[in-house]
């Protein structure tokens, strides 16, 4: 089989910030690309990986050396491994703003760390999760629903070059033998792995962490650790409460999901899409799924934030809410392949509910029957676009 490039939307961002920016940041979660992706958009680019341990052992003992190996722009894979190359970077572009630089990273704290504290101002950083399913349509349009969830969005499943059945067990337990030892020392990583799979089994609820901590065997304060360290290697989002005042988003809960429903899927032990299809999680999965494609939508566009759901005292629910240039689309989500117009009810209500205007209502689900017509559209999610 023939190795093809698949193009992916943050591009464009990339090369418009490539113009301001003497750095550039990608990070992201481990295998979504991000290398890949550099290496097309900056062919121009040398290329050091600190995985290499010779490399990352020259760039340690000299970094001046190292740096100055060249003056065409240098792509710096996994930076997190030697953070201190960050503080000779910000010399270099301050004294030469020639200079050009690209940078990865798979741990978002450690990366946004060094950056914040040395590259404030001089660098634009953007974030690289799995491939969105806008990305991928022309690879997965004959695949099923349940196919495409069990699959997932990562690059080597979508291209063929893996299956998701032997790709998620080797992701978890590279993950578990290198992210987390290198992000928190955690001896015992089966009760780590069985934190994960919990989590997985709340994909679309409201996080509770007394109610983790009392099933996983940990306290409070371990819980969000280790719920960080998930973040921080990019394994599960937190989706925020839409609130007009912005401090009530701080301090309310936030609904757990994981970056990719394929991983979820995993360690949910769902074992095949026919599994998936009867599972009692689908429903949550799916709506992972269209979330996950609204914040990846704002990632891919060097947008921060803007992604909400909507839950009020009364429990009104809205399963999605994005922000852009002050409007609001909101979304209710279902898995079903039949629709109903009870889909609709609470859409209908919202614009009671909030102070800022409703641009866009949408009902986007399994089915086939659509309708655009309407102050409600209702649409397939193959045909849904942000």
């Amino acid at each position: 089989m023939v190795e093809n490039y698949i193009n992916r939307t943050l591009e464009a961002t990339l090369l418009e910030a490539w113009k301001y920016f003497p750095v550039l940041a990608v990070t992201g979660p481990r295998q979504s690309g991000k290398s890949t992706l550099i290496g097309h958009l900056f062919p121009e680019a040398v290329s050091f990986s600190l995985k290499d341990v010779n490399v990352r052992e020259f760039a340690l003992n000299d970094p001046v050396a190292f740096l100055g190996q060249t003056s065409t722009p240098i792509f710096i894979d996994e930076i997190q491994k030697a953070p201190v190359l960050l503080e000779y970077i910000q010399g270099i572009v301050d004294r030469d703003p020639s200079r050009k630089f690209i940078l990865s990273g798979s741990s978002n704290f450690e990366v946004m760390k060094g950056l914040s504290e040395s590259l404030a101002g001089r660098c634009g950083v953007f974030e690289l999760l799995p491939m969105s399913f806008t990305e991928t349509f022309a690879l997965s349009e004959n695949k099923d629903t349940d196919t495409m969830l069990f699959d997932g969005f990562y690059p080597a499943v979508c291209s063929g070059k893996n299956i998701a059945r032997l790709y998620y067990p080797s992701y978890v337990k590279t993950y578990l033998e290198k992210d987390v030892r290198d992000l928190l020392n955690i001896k015992d990583l089966m009760l780590f792995l069985r934190f994960m799979k919990l989590c997985a089994a709340r994909v679309g609820s409201v996080f509770n962490a007394s109610e983790l901590s009392s099933e996983v065997g940990i306290d409070n304060k371990t819980v969000a650790s280790w719920l960080s360290v998930l973040q921080a290697s990019y394994v599960v989002y937190l989706l925020p409460p839409y609130h007009e005042n912005i401090s009530k988003r701080l301090i309310k809960s936030p609904k757990l999901y994981f970056c990719d429903p394929g991983l979820a899927c995993y360690l949910l032990d769902i074992e095949s899409p026919a599994q998936l299809s009867r599972d009692k999680m689908r429903g949550g999965i799916f709506e992972n799924f269209l979330v996950m494609e609204a914040v990846k939508h704002r990632l891919n566009a060097g947008k921060d934030g803007g992604v909400y759901f909507y839950r009020d005292s009364n429990n009104n629910e809205v399963d999605l809410l994005l922000r852009e240039e002050g409007d609001i689309t909101a979304v209710e989500v279902k898995s079903s392949q039949t629709y109903s117009s009870s889909f609709e009810d609470t859409l209908k209500r919202l614009p009671k509910w909030l102070k800022a205007p409703v641009k866009r209502r949408a009902v986007v689900y399994a089915g086939d029957f659509e309708n655009t017509a309407g102050m409600i559209e209702v649409l397939n999610y193959k045909h849904f676009t942000l």
